[in-house]
C-alpha cells in the first residue's frame, strides 16, 4: 500500500471535505482506509508539511495535484477540477489517479516509457532520412560500399527507401503521440508530424535537400524536447488569505 498523508490546518474549512474525498478515493481503489494526518502548526509534525498549503494530500511523498513544495505556504489550497471550476479540495478522480500510480509503483509494475524512448524511436527515422533518394553517379560507389558493409545495399534503391522512411517516421511520430498522451503536452507531437511531412515532401517529391534537412532538425529537436523532464505544476493558493 502506498504511503498516504493528509496535511491540514486546525482552522481550515476544507479539511473535513478533503478527509471525506480521501476516504472515498481509497474505497474506490480498494485500499485500506488508513492514512497519516499532520497538522501544519504542530511542532511535532515533519518540517516538510509546512511547505504545503491546507489541505494537501500526499501519496508516497508527492502531491496528488502535482504541486511542488514551496516556502511560505501558510495559505489555503485551491484545486482545479475536471469541470473547470476551482475547489478547495482535490477531486476524487485526482486522488484515485495518484493512488493507482502509487500502488503500481509499490507492486513493481513497469512504468510508462520515459521521454528518452522518444529519441530512441526517432533515431532510425533520422538515419534513413539522411540517405539520399537519388545520388550523383560519382557518389554511388561510396554509398554502395558503405551500405554494403552494413548489410543494407538495398537502400540504394528508392523503391525500398521510401516505404522504410515512412515506416520509421511513423514509429517516431507514434512515440511522440504516446508521450503526448502521457504528459499532456501536444506541442512535440504537432511539430513531429510537421517534421515528417517536411522530410517526405522534401526528399521524395520536391527533391529539396534543405527542406528535408529542416524536417530532420525539427524531428530531432522535438525528440529532445519531449525527453526533457516536465516541471511540477506550481501550487495554487487563495490570494485573499496570503497571511493568517
Amino acid at each position: 500500500m502506498p504511503t498516504v498523508e493528509l496535511i491540514y490546518d486546525d482552522d481550515c474549512p476544507n479539511a473535513a471535505d478533503a478527509r471525506s474525498q480521501l476516504k472515498s478515493a481509497l474505497a474506490k481503489v480498494g485500499l485500506d482506509l488508513t492514512w497519516k494526518e499532520w497538522r501544519r502548526g504542530d511542532p511535532d509534525s515533519p518540517s516538510y508539511v509546512r511547505r504545503y498549503g491546507s489541505p494537501t494530500i500526499l501519496v508516497d511523498g508527492a502531491d496528488v495535484a502535482g504541486a511542488a513544495p514551496t516556502d511560505g505556504a501558510d495559505c489555503c489550497r485551491l484545486y482545479g477540477v475536471e469541470s473547470g471550476r476551482i475547489e478547495g479540495v482535490p477531486s476524487i478522480e485526482t486522488i484515485v489517479s495518484a493512488l493507482k500510480a502509487g500502488r503500481a509503483k509499490s507492486g513493481r509494475v513497469s512504468e510508462p516509457p520515459k521521454g528518452g524512448s522518444t529519441w530512441l524511436a526517432a533515431m532510425p527515422a533520422v538515419l534513413v532520412a539522411v540517405l539520399p533518394a537519388v545520388t550523383c553517379p560519382a557518389c554511388w560507389p561510396a554509398y554502395a560500399g558503405l551500405l554494403g558493409a552494413m548489410g543494407l545495399p538495398f537502400l540504394m534503391n528508392s523503391t525500398y527507401l521510401f516505404p522504410l522512411t515512412v515506416v520509421f517516421l511513423a514509429v517516431a511520430v507514434g512515440a511522440l503521440a504516446i508521450q503526448a498522451r502521457r504528459r499532456r503536452l501536444r506541442v512535440p507531437l504537432v511539430f513531429g508530424i510537421l517534421a515528417a511531412v517536411l522530410i517526405i515532401g522534401g526528399k521524395f517529391f520536391l527533391d529539396s535537400t534543405p527542406l528535408s534537412y529542416a524536417g530532420i532538425a525539427l524531428l530531432v529537436a522535438m525528440s529532445i524536447r519531449d525527453a526533457w523532464p516536465k516541471q511540477s505544476a506550481p501550487m495554487a493558493t487563495c490570494a485573499s488569505c496570503g497571511t493568517r
